[in-house]
């Protein structure tokens, strides 16, 4: 059989949020911020996983909507209820986590830094990694996807961003 993977625990759910379904999220992590990028979470164990999309933060809390809690009724129910991920759960990028707004309108350049374009957009609609729309001429515009392959450095101070780009990866 499977042996169970080492789950930890990244927060609680402490009440609804609304009444569609999304529950408040107090976060047991020492980043917060993973809550931004997570697709999928355990409820109280490895029998129970779900699709899990990232809202706001509000205070202190993470919002966050979970498939398959539509309504504040079944929101109300998982009050208390421990969310878990694996401890081997990748992280994407090499320095964590940003947020759409810093991303948006950085400078795209290769290694040699030769400017390529701008981040028009941050494309969180991928179950597998977040996707940074690079726009490299008017009305021209290439996804690549958020890991360590393409993305070498974000470097906010600057308002850059080196990607490694693969043949074609900028091209029709």
């Amino acid at each position: 059989g499977q042996s169970r993977p080492d789950l930890i625990r990244i927060g609680q759910v402490t009440a609804p949020h609304g009444v569609r379904g999304a529950v408040r999220v107090y976060p047991t992590t020492d980043f917060p911020e993973r809550f931004v990028t997570l697709k999928r979470v355990m409820i109280d164990g490895p029998d129970r996983a779900v699709g899990a999309r990232f809202r706001g933060f509000v205070k202190n809390l993470v919002i966050l909507e979970l498939e398959g809690i539509t309504d504040r009724n079944q929101a109300e129910r998982l009050r208390g209820a421990d969310l878990l991920v694996p401890r081997d759960e990748v992280h994407p990028l090499p320095e964590g986590y940003y947020y759409d707004f810093d991303i948006i309108g950085i400078a795209v350049v290769d290694p040699e830094g030769r400017p390529l374009g701008r981040v028009v957009e941050v494309d969180h609609t991928s179950p597998v990694h977040d996707l940074y729309v690079v726009e490299t001429a008017p009305g021209k515009r290439y996804p690549v996807p958020a890991v360590r392959q393409f993305v070498k450095e974000i470097d906010l101070e600057a308002g850059r961003m080196v990607i490694d780009p693969i043949p074609g990866l900028l091209e029709d």
